[in-house]
């Protein structure tokens, strides 16, 4: 019971660190309230800074992408309690972006600067909207599996873990990657684009396509409605509203939204 209880208190406290990192990287990307921001004043060299940004970028995309592997899982639960693996995932996933926080180094210059108040309320309304999209098309498919904290209850209770069924919920008839779809509004809206967040932003942006191979390479493997839902569902980018309808016909694996 002791063991129970403490992979259920690991898990609220990772929980409780991813969310406190979520909404940091609200206020870090959108400048906003906390103290250092991605278009903080430079104070190294441009070589420098790109430099450091470059490796931050490249951690996290390589623990984000490689934890998430099967292979890896196979041999990281080999000393991590299967239980706490989806949570300490969340985890590191979350120290890496910390990391990323605490290290960045601002560049400067501008690329583009909207000075129109309607479209700069049009700008902060879709920054707002893809942190939203993230957090609805994460509820929709199971939030706190997502996250690791439905595997650590169920342990804590002495069940047996059991995958999420096949949906086809809301966004997820739309396209196969709602999450990404958040993301990519994250970190493309903004009225003020400067040279780090377009450098940030391409970055991620070239991640999130890699990442959709790699993630669909397994779904296919491991789902065998997946290849047909990829046919008739857009990636990331929705088709009109009819083949939509069409393509909501066929089951779609919620773990098609995992955003490893």
């Amino acid at each position: 019971m002791l063991r129970r209880s403490l992979v259920l208190a690991y898990a609220i406290v990772s929980y409780a660190l991813f969310f406190v990192t979520y909404v940091y990287t609200a206020g870090f990307l959108g400048n906003l309230v906390v103290p250092k921001s991605i278009d903080s004043p430079r104070d190294v060299s441009l070589a420098r800074a790109l430099l450091v940004d470059a490796g931050l970028l490249l951690l996290f995309a390589l623990q984000h992408s490689v934890m998430a592997r099967p292979t890896f899982k196979r041999w990281w639960t080999r000393y991590v309690p299967e239980p706490a693996e989806r949570i300490t995932y969340v985890l590191f996933s979350s120290l890496a972006l910390i990391l990323l926080f605490w290290l960045w180094q601002p560049i400067g210059g501008t690329i583009w600067h909207i000075e129109n108040p309607l479209g700069r309320g049009a700008m902060h309304a879709l920054f707002a909207s893809g942190f939203l999209i993230v957090l609805v098309a994460s509820f929709l498919i199971n939030h706190f599996d997502l996250f690791g904290l439905r595997q650590g209850w169920l342990y804590f209770r002495g069940r047996p873990y059991t995958p999420l069924k096949f949906a086809t919920p809301a966004l997820y008839s739309v396209v196969r990657h709602p999450l990404y779809v958040g993301w990519l509004l994250c970190f493309w809206a903004t009225p003020t684009m400067t040279v780090a967040h377009a450098f940030l932003a391409i970055c991620m942006t070239a991640y999130i396509l890699v990442a959709i191979q790699l993630e669909e390479r397994n779904l296919v493997e491991f789902h065998p409605d997946y290849a047909g839902y990829r046919r008739q569902v857009p990636m990331l980018i929705p088709r009109p509203r009819r083949r939509c309808s069409e393509a909501a016909q066929t089951p779609a694996p919620a773990a098609a939204a995992d955003p490893a």
